[in-house]
Parts: structure tokens; sequence; C-alpha cells
């Protein structure tokens, strides 16, 4: 309902909305809850387990019950807490986790079986019959799950990520965030001032009080005014700072365009990540509930948050309200309620001693309340006092009150743990746990007004001064002083149940079961009970949690401890994290230089990592990619090929101390390399197993270029600055990625040498350029680098060329190449090359192989130390029973053979435990007309000329197969040398 004369909502701007399909009106400056509350809605949710009805709780990000789905169709937006969600024009709001309706919710039978879904009975039941698990409970568990849904379908809606530097970051736009940013930035720092809110004031925007003589909110939003004309601060509305992380390091998120209905070209979303040398931590208090028999009726509230949707939004859930707390804060609410001419049914204080600040209202000091009446809102509380007293009270809503809980969360994010103050009944930050942030205001447990806005200016002048800055601190205007007094409540025994978590229905009974089932450590408990696993992640329930924990085990709160505090503070949208990362932004499109020019030949492009590389090139008259294929393997055994090799990893080295760092990155030697040499490298993970191969080539005394396969590039760049940093810190080393600097083809076939002599300034011969020689080379006056390296097998080169230039040299290429009988070949061609020599590629060296497993294990050098290379010889990781690599042929020619089948002895079964190994790479030979393959068998080298059994149970494909050496083409090498 709308309270006359109250709130601070444009009620000259009204706004349409729908919410469950049924049309409403609010006001410009509501949120969704306060507009629904507005409209008398108090029905908005359903709980997770239970699916018992669901009001508003709180007027914040804290918020547990009120999770609705905003827009429709892609855009939908799912899990949106209403309290935090601003009103606009044609705003659509649909309710969560009921069916069919809100109002009549099937799923609501589940509260009648409550007694068989108590904490923990996952874990006891879903067990027999065995049969069931597949076909009836993890379905039945799956449909059940979750709160909102996604739509399925694309969401074009945009988001952003961005960076900001700072020298002071304010976290919370509260009074003492204000005053702390004042503060810095007339001491010239530059700051950033974080509000999760849409306007600044934090609590000052809720409540009935003055600050130097003027209302809290105006005083705040002058305030924030004066900060906006400063050119050194930065002011951030509606965005939450969600993590603390190392080097002053924090993430945010920021509310771009929810609040619009026609977002444009801006972004919903934005996550920022912010680099502050100092922190100030203003991000205030969280009130805690009091647990009591059916407390979660819709129309029972945080006390504050009652206070606040009547003193900023100018609503309230009823007419007659009642109050319970166990602090003097509760009984501002009362004052409030009463002062705005609602009916103050009841203000019921547990402490016998307290007095009546609150005015002419009903006052029961010693007296709690013991159970809420009402099924779809609340209708009556019952009171029990000194004695056995008892009352029923009528009323529409009550506000609870059982204390204030500093938001420390942030302080939590390195590891640090919060400190138990039996001054506020509540956990405070503990001194340093981030380096660098000082902690203001309710964060650290001061609660009246006057001390936070003195403690904010006082953090941030330490701020500003410890970066070199020198400033005064302001005039503290007058304001609110009161003391802060609470005693320890935290649930009214009796029969029921008292519900802790709202949204995962989490009870009183449920936390003290884990306790008797000795789930005593508050982690324990926590994933016994799911307490504090929901979205609001316990913020208003687990220090009741744990503090009844303590109680039922027998110990102090401060024993019992916290759980883990983590990022994020609120929930974070995927995309948001992930901006920039949709459609081609998840995986774009890498085109090489040779791109244009193979779509003109007709060439399949097929995805090699990020790349696109031309599959084959087909010519007139061939129907199928085979015939492509074959021909272009038979063209570089005979003639010369030309392939766009510029999708391989290239990294420049450059340094006195290059060759140690690729003796220890390498299992071989690369420190005797002579300047004008290549070297082929295995590079091992810390594990043990093969992580990359390739080769290295010396240009000069200093600089190096390493070539990595194309889908590890971007792993080994990482590998090499991690072990840079790790372990080589005081070596002379730099090295950089040069992939996308350079265009480098390979020219392969026993006329690979006279093509080139037709195109280089000066030619070669084998004297002057022997195997695995590198150096540099001109063409037509233009710069170039030329090494003899093959992956075919062939005589052959790779030439390298500014980027520029490649479109241009692989079109002369080309036309070099057919006058000779030669063209262009794919990655298919390429394959079955690799194959024949029995060259290894990803599909070999998948991450569970080792040197020893594919025939490299002397190249593991035993003169030198190298990464991996301790682990590499564990047991079990040299024996000869491992898979090894071997080649494999069918018996019958012509037979086929398939990648992913799986080995077998003849006569065996082709079961599991029979297995012996798998094929990871196939192609058919026209050089020696059989197909070949590649694989790993168990003992495979000593297996050589038996006969195996092949099964591949998806294409329903056997075969039988003679193992080989890998090497099936040229075995000693000739061509290539030659």
């Amino acid at each position: 309902m709308r309270i006359d004369g109250k709130g601070r909502v444009d009620r000259n701007r009204p706004v349409n909305f729908t919410f469950d399909g049924k049309a409403f009106g609010g006001f410009a400056g509501d949120t969704l809850a306060s507009a629904l509350m507005g409209a008398d809605v108090r029905l908005v949710g359903r709980s997770f387990k239970y699916h018992r009805p669901r009001g508003v709780l709180t007027a914040g990000s804290e918020e547990p019950n009120a999770l609705v789905t905003v827009r429709s169709g892609a855009a939908a937006d799912p899990n949106t807490r209403a309290t935090v969600q601003e009103l606009y024009e044609g705003l659509e709001a649909v309710s969560q986790n009921r069916w069919p309706s809100l109002d009549f919710d099937v799923l609501g039978v589940n509260d009648l079986a409550a007694p068989f879904f108590g904490a923990g009975f996952y874990y006891k039941t879903f067990m027999w019959p065995k049969s069931f698990w597949e076909k009836l409970y993890e379905p039945m568990i799956r449909r059940a799950a979750g709160l909102g849904a996604l739509s399925g379908k694309p969401n074009a809606d945009r988001y952003e990520k961005a960076y900001a530097f700072c020298d002071v970051l304010v976290i919370g736009g509260g009074p003492a965030g204000l005053m702390a940013a004042l503060t810095a930035a007339r001491a010239g720092a530059e700051v950033i001032l974080a509000s999760e809110d849409c306007c600044f004031g934090g609590r000052l925007q809720a409540e009935d009080e003055t600050v130097d003589g003027d209302p809290g909110a105006t005083w705040a939003t002058a305030l924030a005014g004066e900060l906006a004309t400063m050119e050194n601060v930065r002011l951030m509305p509606r965005t939450t700072v969600t993590g603390a992380y190392d080097g002053g390091t924090f993430g945010a998120l920021e509310r771009v365009a929810q609040h619009l209905a026609g977002p444009g070209d801006a972004p919903i979303e934005c996550f920022w990540r912010i680099a502050a040398r100092r922190a100030v931590l203003c991000s205030g208090a969280l009130e805690r509930h009091i647990a009591f028999r059916d407390n979660d009726r819709p129309g029972v509230m945080m006390a504050g948050a009652l206070r606040a949707y009547l003193n900023r939004w100018g609503v309230a859930p009823g007419r007659r309200v009642a109050v319970f707390g166990n602090n003097d804060d509760a009984h501002r609410t009362a004052r409030d309620m009463h002062l705005a001419g609602l009916e103050v049914v009841a203000l019921v204080d547990s402490r016998h001693d307290a007095e009546n600040m609150a005015g002419d209202v009903p006052f029961y000091p010693g007296w709690q309340v013991a159970r809420a009446h009402g099924a779809k809102g609340l209708e009556a509380v019952d009171l029990i006092g000194p004695q056995g007293a008892f009352k029923r009270v009528q009323a529409d809503a009550l506000g609870v009150s059982g204390g204030w809980n500093p938001a420390v969360s942030l302080t939590c994010h390195l590891n640090g743990r919060p400190v138990w103050d039996d001054r506020i009944a509540g956990f405070v930050p503990r001194e340093g746990a981030v380096p660098g942030m000082t902690v203001a205001g309710a964060a650290r447990g001061t609660f009246s007004t006057l001390a936070c806005l003195r403690e904010g200016a006082e953090a941030g002048r330490e701020a500003a001064q410890a970066l070199g800055f020198s400033g005064e601190l302001p005039v503290i205007p007058a304001a609110e002083d009161a003391e802060y007094h609470v005693r320890r409540l935290w649930a009214v025994p009796g029969k029921g149940r008292a519900w802790l978590d709202f949204q995962n229905d989490v009870t009183v009974k449920d936390v003290k079961q884990a306790a008797r089932e000795n789930y005593r450590s508050v982690e324990h408990m926590k994933r016994y009970t799911t307490q504090g696993m929901a979205t609001d992640q316990g913020k208003s329930s687990n220090v009741q949690a744990l503090a009844i924990l303590a109680d039922a085990t027998g110990r102090d709160i401060p024993e019992t401890g916290t759980t883990t505090f983590r990022p994020p503070y609120v929930p974070v949208s995927i995309a948001a994290m992930g901006a920039g990362s949709q459609g081609k932004g998840f995986a774009p499109q890498r085109f090489t230089t040779s791109h244009e020019a193979s779509v003109a030949r007709g060439a399949p492009m097929v995805e090699a990592g990020l790349w696109y590389r031309p599959s084959y090139f087909p010519q007139p008259g061939e129907k199928t990619w085979r015939e492509a294929c074959d021909r272009e393997v038979k063209m570089v055994r005979e003639s010369v090929g030309i392939c766009d090799v510029s999708t391989l990893g290239k990294i420049d080295l450059q340094g006195r101390d290059v060759g140690a760092f690729l003796d220890f990155v390498y299992t071989n030697t690369f420190s005797t390399l002579k300047p004008g040499r290549v070297r082929y490298g295995l590079m091992l993970r810390e594990d043990g197993h093969v992580m990359d191969d390739g080769t290295t080539a010396r240009l000069t005394e200093n600089q190096w270029v390493m070539t990595t396969t194309t889908a590890a590039a971007g792993e080994v760049m990482k590998h090499l600055d991690w072990v840079r940093q790790a372990y080589c810190g005081a070596m002379d080393v730099r090295f950089i990625s040069v992939t996308e600097q350079w265009a480098q083809f390979a020219v392969a076939g026993p006329k690979s040498r006279e093509l080139l002599n037709g195109l280089l300034d000066h030619p070669i011969d084998d004297g002057s350029f022997p195997f695995m020689q590198c150096g540099p080379v001109s063409i037509g006056g233009l710069a170039a680098r030329l090494f003899r390296i093959s992956f075919s097998g062939e005589h052959a080169y790779e030439i390298a060329v500014p980027a520029r230039y490649g479109a241009s040299l692989f079109e002369v290429l080309l036309g070099r190449a057919e006058t000779l009988g030669g063209g262009p070949y794919g990655m298919e061609a390429l394959n079955v090359l690799r194959i024949e020599k029995g060259h290894i590629t990803h599909a070999e060296i998948h991450g569970r192989t080792t040197a020893f497993d594919i025939g490299f294990a002397r190249m593991v050098s035993a003169r030198k130390d190298c990464i991996g290379k301790a682990l590499a010889a564990r047991p079990g990781m040299v024996e000869d029973d491992r898979e090894q690599l071997v080649g494999l042929r069918p018996v019958t020619t012509g037979r086929e053979l398939t990648a992913g089948a799986h080995l077998f002895d003849k006569g065996a079964d082709a079961v599991r435990v029979n297995d012996l190994g798998y094929i990871t790479s196939v192609g058919f030979s026209p050089s020696l007309g059989t197909f070949l393959g590649l694989g790993f068998l168990r003992n495979g080298r000593a297996r050589h000329g038996e006969e195996i059994r092949m099964v591949d149970h998806v294409r329903g494909i056997e075969e039988t197969c003679i193992v080989t050496d890998p090497v099936a083409f040229d075995e000693d090498g000739g061509r290539l040398r030659g």
C-alpha cells in the first residue's frame, strides 16, 4: 500500500509494468519490490525445496526471496532481485520456481512431505533400487532443481568489461564512504567512489534523520554533487564491488542499462577490474533475522527494510504493523511507522529491561514473537511473555531485527577471517586482512551516523597520506550519535519449524540435526544443510546458523568460526564476466594471408584451433575429397607442393641465456646448437607428460625462433612465461609471440629446391643449405627467412616473410609450383604425409602420453634437468606394459582403419578389461596403396609384425591389423636429406 506524504519517488511520473502477466503501476524511483508492495502484492516467490510462499524480506542485494525473471524471450534474465531492479516503463517480470502459477503451485505439496526432506536427505535416499537412479531419480531431481530458467535462445544483449585505475577506491556510498571520498579527493588523490545503489547516501536514503540540519538524503545528494564536480573523482553508482584480489585489484559489476526501457547501444552490464593503490571499505551492515515458528510468512520482513520501504519509497506491506527485536534499532522502525500514521499493534523487545523509544505504541518488554499466522500473507502473530503470558495480535506486517552484521565479505577474500565482537554480537573485520584496505563505518561495527561520518573522513585521510598526499579532515557535520545496544537472541524456543535460510528452506532443527550427526564444523554443517548456499549466500542468516551450531555443540561463537567468504559478493552474470566473448568473440576466426586465395580455389576451410586452414584443393573432375587428397599426396612425393604453415606458433626469444633456458624447457639440449641451425625439441609438462613438440632455430648468437603446434601455441607461451618467472628469473631471456607477424609456407617435394632457386636472389645447394639449416635469404630484395625442415618426409623447406607480403608470396609460389607439375596441398594431404612418416601431432600427444610412450625416451637428456623429467621417471611411467606408439595397417589391402577404434588380441572379447590400446590417426596412403594408422598398443614396440584386432564400436567396424613401426615410408630418411 502507498503511504501519503512518505517516500522519495516521483509521483508525478507514473510507470507501468507487468508481473506474471498482470498490469500494475508504480512511480519513477521505485524498485520492482517497492512497486509491488505499493500495489498490495505480498506473494512474490516460492522457496526452493518446499515451495513455501515467499514475500519481500529485505530492501537490498541480500534479498533471498523476491527473485524474478525480467524481460522475455532471448533477453530473459532469471534470478533478478526485485529489491534491486529499478522500475522502468514496460518492465516485464514473472515469478519463478512455481507451476502452474505463483498462487497455486503444485509442488507446494513438498511442504507436506517435509519430514522426509530434512537436512541431508539427499545423502540418505535415492540409493535403492540402483536402476531407479538414471530412470527416475535423476530426471525427477533435474526437473525440480533450479529457480529461474534461461531461455535457451542466443542473447544479443551487449555486455562489456573495462579497467580502471585510481589512488583510492572507496567501496560504499553511505555516510562513511562519502566522507572518505571527499577527504581523499581534497587531499589530491585520484578517487573512485563505487556505490551499489542508484544514488548515494546508503542508509541515509532509508532513514528519517538529519545531517547538518538537512534531511540525511538531501545532505548526501548535495555532497555527491560536490564530488561529481571534482576532476579527480569518478562516481560509480549502480556498481557493486564483488571481490578483492591480490595486488590491490578489485572486481566490480556495474548495472549500466538494467534500469532502462530501451538501452540502445549501451551494454546491460559492465564488469570492471579496478586497480587501486589504497582502498577504503564502507560497505555498511546487514540486518539479521530472529528465527521463530513460521517466520517465513509473506509480510514478515527485516525491520530496517520495513523502515526503508516507508521512508524511501512510501510503501508498506499493510496497515497494521508489529515490530520484534532485541536491539534499539527496532524501536526506530516502530517510531517511523507510528509517525507515518500506520497502526503499530505491538513493539516487542526481548530485553526485559528495554525502554520504549518509539512513542505512543503498545510496548512489550521481555516478550518474544513465538509464531506467525497466515498462509500467503501474514495475518497475526503470537506473543509470549514472562511467566507464560500469551497474546495473539492481528497484524499485516512484522518487522524483525536480530541485530546488524557488518558486511565483512570483501575483507575475507584473501583468506582473512573476521573477529567476533561481543559489543555488537557480530563479526568485525580483522585488521590488515586485505593489504592496503582500511575499513570504516558500519562495516567495522560502528552504527551511529556521526561516528560513521568521522571514521569515513579519517579513513580517507589515512589512505591519502599513505600515498604521500597531505590534507586536512573536513568539518564533521552534526548527526545522530545514539549508542547501539543489543542482546543476543538467535531463535525463539518452541514447536514447529523456525526458518533460517529462507531460500533453501533451512531450519533451526536442520542445524541441530547436523550437529547430532557430528557435522560439527561450520563448513560441514553448511554443506549438509545447504545453509548459506543460496543466491544470497546467507547474508541474513549465516550468523544465526553458526550461533545455533555453537550452542548445539557446546562451543562459543568465536570457536565455531565462520564459513569461507568467496567472491563474488553478489551474483554476477556469466555474460558480464565473459564480455566480448559472445559469438565470434568466444571463438574468433583467424585467417592466414593465403585464406582468400585458398577459398578462391574452392578449398573447403576447416578449423585448426582458432585458425581456418584449407582441407584440400579440388580440381575439375574430382568428385570426393579422397580423390583430391590422394592427388596432393602424390604431387608432394613426385614433384612439389605448397602449404601455408603460418598457423604454427612462432615465438621469438632473445638474450644471452636463451640456450640455457631452452635446455630447461626441452628434454634435449639446445645450448650447443650453432647459429644457423635448427633442432627438433620435445617439451614436457610438470607431471612428465608430453606438452608439445616443434623445432627451434638459432638465427644469431642471441636470437632464436621456436615453433609450436597450432593447437598449443597459446599454452606453450604461457608455459614459457611460467618457467621464466618460477625458475629462471635471473636469466637474460625475453620472448614474445610473433605468430601473426610472419607468413610461412612449406615448399615440399623433390623439386622444392628447383622452385626456390628460381625465386631467391641467391641460389642454394646441399653444401650451403643442408638439412636442418636456417638463415636469412632475400626475394627480389625482400628480406626473408629460410628453414630446411620437413614435416612431410620429403626434401622440403619453409620460407617466412613479413605477414604483409604473405598473400603475394603464396600466389608466386603456387604459380612456380604449377609450372613444375605441383600445386597447393591442404590439411588432409598433410595428415597422410605425416602418418606415412610416423610424425606425431596432438592426436598422439593428447596429454596422457609420455616421451617413453611415443618412443622418444632417449630424447630426455641424462646430462641435464628439465621441466617434467623427474616425474616422467616415476614407477609406472616407463614400464613395458604401457601403451606405446605403433604403426598399423590392415591385413587385407584396401580395408579401412578408423581413428578412435580400440585394439584387442585376436580371439579376445572386445570389452574394456581386454582393451590393449587405441588408434589415434588414420589415412589412406596412395604411396603404399593401403590404409595406415598410428596408435598406442600395450607393449607395442615388442609386438611389431603381430596381428591384432581393431574394433570400432561406434561405427560397427572390425578389422585385423598388422603392428608395424610408426615409420611406414622412406624409413632411412634419405628423401628429406637428399
